[in-house]
Order: structure tokens, then sequence, then C-alpha cells
């Protein structure tokens, strides 16, 4: 997305729900409006004719330019009784009088419509004008009829009316004096009209009055000279000027005398070599002659080339760009008004129009630039997936609130830094996250230099070999296209705001955008090749959203995922559109009306449903209650005749606290996308394989190219050819959100990585049998677990070489045993494993019978039961399982630091929760006779408060010892 929204992300009204870019979230609005792509035509048609009259060939180049900047086309024969030409069409009515009320609300905004009706169907066209050239039509759509529509509109081409058309001639430029007062503030005028960044500079040692075109500016010169490499290749020369105070190093691509051949020459990208962000600097030192007159320009294409553009230079109230005089001219007011409408949309979930809101806010008035509307400004960018400006906004926050910031505010923080490609600072950020996570999100933020392991993780991932090739599809639209799945032998279903009907003008305003549809089209098994794609069904489609659809095996029931709304939208107590799920049969080779599933519901969102290859399980995502995270999956029977069991959370082996959607599953594994998991930056797509015994294995995330700093999700893929689709908002697409295939290149291989040993009784070295060995990963997830047989052995085999394992085993009255294993590639690692009997762990020590466990140890200030002190105390509750009769006193003890009173209090709560846990376990409570706290009074060091002592010390002294007083 180069900024837009990654699709279907559902979550309270889509994108609440669904999100056509993929974040759940918030409400679904209906509206008519919609932000036109900006159209100046550089349409450089090269071609003359001496022929007067419209011609094959013009209308072939219409159709491709109309195409190229999103405006819809018509092509009409059979209007008879109108003059050929190119018809602007703000609506078409039934109805005469609602024609006539339309036609006297655009008389209101000062534009001189028509209504044309037509002598077959007897339809009312609501004309905005005619014009005898298509450039003439294209040019008055793209500047919105000078600024005073800006709802969308469609051209209609009419042929054999009443006259043929006049080709227009090919008017000049009028270029302006450089000199003149007014220049500066026309040339900003214009780039805010037509949504070019630019920017008035007085001075620039080094560089003459001029328009100046940039494609970056850089601190270090050894990324000038990469950065320049980059654009030799897409044959574009460049020269590089260092501002003379930053020091920065500023990339210049072309420049000119002309603001409006560098407004064209950044709307064409440079005649579509360069695809990236350009913005224009002008240099203008009144004190100072023109640097260079029209014979010198450095690319004298722009003096020939270029039609004379259709610029709108009025003021826009949505206008990006505001120029120094406007600042100071706008009063406290206009910036009020401004904010309370950007937060109105923002509170609406409109975050697009917010967007731009809270930046001319925040350019109004540079003083003004307090926590809340710096916050709001990033937010309302991450979540219309516009990486770059939200990273822009919450780095300003980090260098002017850091103190302020929460851990929502640092993992926006972080994920938008590696949405931006800046990963260092992404890892330094995630660590600042767990720390505030852990710390009950404290406001207080730290530097920590420790690499942790999910750092570790993405080091892996960024280098690990790249094994797909990618391809994108020639059926992506301008808008989201996303949500791929197989249909039949040879057809791909997908979801897309394409829209194909020129007289729908319904936006959805979380991102001005059609509404979803579901289409279907034909694929090349063998290239992969996407194409002849049509709208699916029209008892399917309805005019609200329908997206992420799965068929069952046999392909005659289907499940997709669609608006709650019956005649009408369906709001929840909150305001919110949810999503849910429908169900369609298929009958005599037609899709039947949906029937929404038994567990939707009103007040939350389920959707992206994936049924498993044998049609007996559907996985959905939702944030139903018991959700761990925003969006988690989950997953029902599919009982048969529309009955379903209770849905299950896939637990936190899978779901996160953040959002996990777009589930796929095959024979062998389980693909999804999550921001939750350790990634490369937005949603990457994940996979984990499942074991019909152990169940879902570990979470992978399937790496380069695939996963991007942006939006990765909606993976499918044939497990047998290892090809697939999936759908991403990388910089280099088509639309918002394109459909991509792949191949992978190096298919699996099947490892010989395994580990295996005999388990025996440590003092007799007896095998022992039916012991429990279980196989966990560094985090202490189990993965696999096997019974010894009758010779004492066990084996995992299938393993990931040169990847740290736990092997746990355990048997009754036995101790626990826990070791750590490292595999190697391709090679068994032997590690056999031998069992203490609980009994011996039982010791005199100073004439005191003993438990012999490792010494149970707290957290600094803290008296809850760590990990590994739960670990030893369920040793204890077993021993105590074993001799029935045992009572035992518990013991708790502090460091030195505190006052005295307080670590006795301390060491008593410390005492009375390890007593709980014991009791938890099954243990009776009249078997702990005492669980007394003695604070520092029993030091086992020096560590009294009158030496230095390390924190690992001080531990020793914070620990609960455990006396047996019966037996």
């Amino acid at each position: 997305m180069n900024s837009k929204l990654i699709a279907f992300i559902f979550v309270t009204i889509f994108l609440s729900s669904i999100r056509v870019q993929a974040h759940w979230s918030e409400s679904i609005k209906e509206s008519t409006s919609v932000i036109v792509d900006t159209f100046s035509p550089s349409i450089n048609s090269n071609k003359t004719s001496s022929t007067e009259f419209s011609t094959p060939e013009a209308d072939t180049e219409f159709k491709r330019v109309a195409k190229e900047y999103g405006i819809p086309s018509r092509l009409v024969k059979d209007f008879n009784g109108i003059n050929n030409g190119y018809y602007v069409i703000a609506g078409v009515y039934g109805d005469q009088i609602n024609a006539n009320k339309f036609v006297q609300k655009l008389k209101r905004l000062r534009l001189n419509p028509s209504i044309i009706k037509h002598p077959v169907s007897k339809l009312n066209y609501i004309s905005l004008g005619h014009h005898e050239h298509w450039k003439g039509a294209i040019s008055s759509c793209v500047s919105e009829m000078n600024g005073k529509y800006q709802s969308e509109v469609w051209i209609m081409n009419v042929q054999n009316g009443k006259s043929k058309i006049p080709i227009e001639k090919k008017p000049s430029i009028d270029k302006p004096d450089i000199r003149s007062g007014n220049t500066s503030k026309d040339f900003l005028e214009a780039a805010k009209e037509n949504k070019v960044a630019a920017r008035v500079i007085p001075e620039f040692e080094g560089l003459k009055n001029g328009y100046y075109i940039v494609a970056g500016v850089f601190g270090d010169s050894k990324n000038v000279a990469s950065f320049q490499t980059k654009l030799r290749k897409k044959k574009l020369d460049s020269r590089v000027i260092t501002h003379p105070e930053s020091k920065l190093n500023y990339v210049i691509v072309r420049e000119s005398t002309d603001w409006r051949a560098s407004i064209l020459a950044c709307q064409s990208k440079l005649d579509g070599k360069y695809k990236d962000k350009l913005w224009i600097m002008n240099v203008n030192n009144p004190n100072e002659k023109p640097a260079f007159n029209e014979a010198q320009l450095t690319n004298k294409k722009e003096a020939v080339d270029y039609p004379t553009p259709v610029i709108n230079t009025t003021k826009s109230k949505n206008s990006k760009f505001v120029s120094r005089s406007t600042k100071k001219r706008a009063g406290n007011s206009t910036n009020d008004k401004l904010l309370e409408k950007a937060d109105l949309y923002f509170d609406k979930m409109w975050y697009a129009e917010a967007a731009d809101l809270y930046e001319q806010v925040l350019e109004l008035d540079p003083n003004n630039q307090s926590f809340k509307i710096i916050e709001k400004a990033g937010d309302a960018h991450y979540y219309n997936t516009n990486m770059e400006r939200a990273y822009y906004w919450y780095d300003k926050l980090y260098t002017n609130y850091k103190d302020e910031m929460s851990a929502e505010n640092i993992f926006k923080y972080a994920h938008s830094s590696k949405g931006t490609g800046k990963y260092a600072r992404a890892k330094r950020l995630m660590r600042l996250y767990d720390k505030e996570m852990k710390k009950g999100n404290s406001r207080a933020l730290e530097d920590f230099s420790r690499a942790t392991p999910d750092e570790v993780i993405l080091d892996n991932i960024l280098s690990a070999e790249e094994t797909f090739s990618i391809a994108n599809l020639a059926i992506n639209s301008k808008y989201s296209d996303f949500s791929p799945m197989f249909y039949n032998d040879n057809e791909l279903v997908y979801t897309s705001a394409m829209d194909s009907s020129f007289l729908n003008t319904r936006r959805y305003k979380w991102n001005n955008q059609p509404y979803l549809d579901l289409y279907v089209a034909k694929v090349n098994l063998e290239s992969q090749e996407v194409k002849d794609a049509i709208k699916f069904s029209k008892k399917i489609n309805t005019k609200y959203h329908e997206a992420a659809v799965t068929f069952s095996p046999d392909n005659k029931t289907m499940y997709f995922t669609r608006n709650n709304y019956g005649k009408k939208l369906k709001r929840a107590k909150n305001g919110d559109n949810n999503l849910k799920i429908y169900m369609s049969k298929k009958v005599d080779g037609e899709w039947t009306e949906g029937k929404e599933l038994p567990f939707n519901s009103d007040d939350y969102s389920t959707g992206h449903p994936a049924l498993s290859p044998d049609g007996k399980q559907l996985y959905f995502v939702s944030d139903m209650p018991g959700s761990i995270g925003m969006t988690d999956i989950f997953v029902v029977d599919v009982l048969g005749d529309g009955d379903f069991s209770e849905p299950r959370n896939l637990g936190p082996e899978i779901n996160t606290e953040r959002k996990e959607m777009f589930p796929f599953i095959n024979e062998k594994k389980l693909y999804f996308s999550s921001n939750g998991h350790v990634g490369m930056g937005g949603l990457d797509i994940y996979e984990v394989a499942y074991d019909d015994e152990a169940g879902f294995l570990e979470v992978r995330n399937v790496g380069k190219p695939v996963n991007s700093k942006k939006d990765d999700f909606s993976y499918i893929v044939n497990e047998e050819t290892q090809k697939g689709f999936f759908a991403s908002n990388r910089r280099g697409g088509k639309g918002d959100d394109d459909i991509y295939s792949f191949q992978r290149l190096l298919p699996e291989e099947a490892n010989e990585n395994a580990i295996a040993g005999v388990v025996t009784e440590v003092v007799t070295g007896e095998v022992m049998p039916e012991a429990l060995v279980m196989l966990l990963d560094e985090n202490n997830i189990k993965l696999k677990e096997v019974v010894t047989g009758e010779d004492g052995s066990f084996v995992f085999e299938d393993l990931e070489s040169s990847t740290k394992y736990i092997l746990k085993t355990v048997k009754d009255t036995y101790d626990i045993d826990e070791q750590t294993v490292l595999t190697e590639d391709n090679i068994l690692v032997q590690t056999d494993v031998s069992l203490k009997k609980l009994q011996d762990l039982v010791m005199i020590e100073d004439g005191i019978k003993k438990l012999k466990i490792d010494m149970i140890y707290f957290d600094f200030d803290k008296f809850y039961i760590r990990n590994d002190a739960a670990n030893e105390l369920d040793k204890l509750v077993d021993i105590m399982k074993e001799n029935k009769s045992m009572v035992i006193k518990i013991e708790s003890h502090t460091d030195s630091r505190g006052k005295k009173a307080y670590n006795k209090y301390l060491s008593d709560k410390r005492a009375k929760s390890t007593r709980e846990y014991i009791i938890s376990k099954g243990i009776s409570p009249a078997r702990i006779e005492s669980a007394i706290g003695y604070g520092e009074e029993r030091l086992l060091n020096e560590c009294d408060g009158t030496v230095k002592c390390s924190s690992a010390k001080h531990q020793l002294n914070r620990r609960s010892e455990f006396i047996i007083v019966k037996m």
C-alpha cells in the first residue's frame, strides 16, 4: 500500500472489521463522496493528425488515458438527438423529479449542469459539460470542474450522434516569469490542488532560482551514491547538491523555470520512469535574476512536449500543502475548526480524511503540536497503513514526549519503523515495549542493549535465503484486490474493490474506495497467469462488502464474509457494524441466498472463513468474548444440516494479544497472517505444521520475499506443486492491495535431524519403561511427547538443524529431569536421561530434615510465584503426594534492602503465596503446619547493608525453605 489499507481486515466495521488493507477495527459508513485521482493531463500525445475528425486510434488513446487516471468511461452509439463528443456525467436518474433536484444542487455549487434524456431508455443523464476532444473531458474530470465538484464522475463518449468531432489542436504552454511576485504563491496553490509536495526556499547556495524536482534527501553520502546508481538503472540523470547549513544531500532529477512543467513531470512520474515519491523545491531569491532561460533547460523535452496543463489554482478546503503566507493569515479559529473536523473524522474511523486534516492543523500552527494531536496524526496514518507518515509523527512524538508515551504508542512506533525498513530502531523499540508490558504499561522509557529472543528470530528471518519467486497478477486494479481462493480445477475467486459499474459512485469512507465484491477468474495452472475476471454471483454480491470466501471439497457449499445487514446496516451497541459469516449452497448450478451461521453475533465480528480439506472443520477470525488479542483464529466442527460445534480458540501458540487473521489450512499446514508474532513489519504470513497427536507445532515466518515491511496476507498454496497466491500492499503494486502469484523455488526437504536416548534409574542403572519424555522449544512450548518403550528408549525425528530444544522427562515417584539439547545438521543426537527417586530428595541439614530441591526465589519486591519456582514446587507436591503423612512448614526470607518492617511483611506474603500454590495442587492445608516470613533476620551471607553486594548475592537471601515436621 503505498499508504492505503490492507485489505478486508476486519474488526468492527469492516476494517474495524474488514479494512481494505488489513486492519480489523472499526465501523462502516455509507457515503457517496469520493476523492478522484488528481489529473493534470500530462497526456503527452505526440501524435498529430492531418485528419480533422475523430479516429479509432483516438478512441483507443482516450480509453487508455482514462483508465490510467482512474476515470470510468463508456462508448454510446445509440444516443441520437445530441452532438457527438465527450460528456462528463455526474449522475443518472430514472425519475425526472430527482434529476431536477440534483441539477439544482449542482447549480448551487456554481456548476452549469444539463439534463440529457436517452431516447430509448428514457433515463436522465446529468451532464457537467460537453467536450469535442477527450483531453478536455479528462482535464475537466481531474480538475474537479475547477474544484467545484469533488464526487465521482464518468465520461460518456457519444458516437453516431448529430455531428462528427473535430480534433483539438495542441496548445502551447504559457510560461510565467519567475521574477513575478505571485509566482511562488501560484505554484504552491497549484501544487496543493494537484497533490504534489512542494516547498519554497528563499535561497540555496549553489542553486539558482527555479523549480527543482527532488527524488531523495540523504545525510550519508554513501547512501547518495547507491541511490544515484538506482536512478541510472531507470535511465534517469541526477545531480547532488549539499545544503550549506544542514549538510543534507539533495538528489535532483529535473529542473525548470516553469512550475507547470515541474508539476506535470511529477504527476507523470518522470514519464513513467520513477514510481516513488517526488517533491518540488522552489528556490526563489527575489534579489537574484532567473537562473536560466528556456534555451538552457536541463531537460529540453519539457519545453516541447507538455500540453497546456489544466491546473487548478483556486483554494481547496482539502489541500494538503499550505503556503507560508497562508499560514500567517490563518487564525486560531480556522485551526480549531479544522481540528474539530479532524477529530470528528477520526472518531468515525474515516482515517484517510482525518490524516489529511491533522497534517493541515500541524502545518498551520507548528507551535501547537500537542501530544494528543501528534498522536492522532500518527494513528490516523497508521490505521490507513501509510507507514511513512505514521513513522514521521510517532518519531516526533518520541522526540518531544518520550516520557508520556504508552506501551501502545511504542508498539505502533516500532511497527511503523519496520514498515519503513528501519529494523534496527524497531528492535530497540520492541525491547522498550516488552519492558513496558512487564512493568504494567509504565510511562518511563529506558534503553536496553541486550538482544532479546525476538530480535534473534527477526535476524534469522532477514538473513534467511529466499526460496520463492513472486509475480504481480494482471487482474489487479488500482483499488484493493486480495483474499484469493482456489475454486474448481482452474479458477480463482478473489475479493476486489474494483468498481465495474460506471453509474455506481458509492464509496466506503475509511479509504474512499468502492465496496468490496467477489470476482472469479481463470487460472493457467502452469504459468499461474490469471485472466478473464468477472463478478462472481448476483445472489452473493450485494451493495455492501463481501469478501474472503472458502469452498467445500465438492465446491457445492461456500462460506463468505459480509457486513451485518438486513434491509439496512445493523449496528452493535457501540454503533459499529460488525462482520458475519454466511453460507450458500449451489442448487441447479446457481448459488442460493447467503444464510448467516449460528455463532455470528451483532455484538462482535466473525469473518475470514477457511475450511479444512475434508470440510469437517471451519476456521475463522473473530474478536468474540474469549479472544486473547484484538482478533483471534477460532475453529468449529461442521456437524451438518447447518449445525456447528461451539467455537474453540486455537490458543496462545497461534493467537497473540494483537491481530491474527486470514487463515488457510490444507492437508499439512495452517497458514495465517499476524502482526503479533515476530515479523518484518505490518502483517506477516506464518505457517504452522499439524501433528495428529501433538496438534499444532512451531509457528514459523515464511520469510522473504513473500513477507515484506508492508502488509502481507491471505496466503493460499497447493502443497504438492508449491504454487499459490497471496496479497500485499507493498510498494510497486498496481493498487492498494494486489494479489501476487508465487512458487517456492526449493521444495522443503525432509531432514534427518533427530534426538534419541534411553531413560534409566540413576542409582541402579536399570532402564525405565513408560516414562513420559516431552520435547519443548526454547520458550517451553511443548512440540511433541513420547512414552518410552520396554527398553526405556525414545526418539524425536524431523527436527530443525542447529536448534536448541528442551527434553523434559517425567515418571511417578521420580524427580523431573530437564536438559537442553542442540541439534546438528542431519545427525542423530544421543541424549540419555537418568532419573532420581523423589525419596532421595529428603536430607538432614544441621539436624533438621529438609527437602533437597532448588531454593524458591522471588523477584525483587515481588511475592508472585515465578515459573522456575513453580517447577521446584511441583517436585515438592509430588513428594508430598507420595508420602501421604508428610507435614511441612514453610519459611520465607528477604534480602536486607528496604526497611526491616516492610521486609518482614514481604517475606510473610511470599510464604503465604507459596502455601497457596501448594494447596492449589491438591495438598491438604492441614499438612502445612505454618508459613511464616522472617524478613532479613536469617541472611545466608554478609549482605546486611554494611557491605556492597551484587544482585546475585542479594537474590540468595530471597528464598523459601521447606522443613519436614513429620514423615
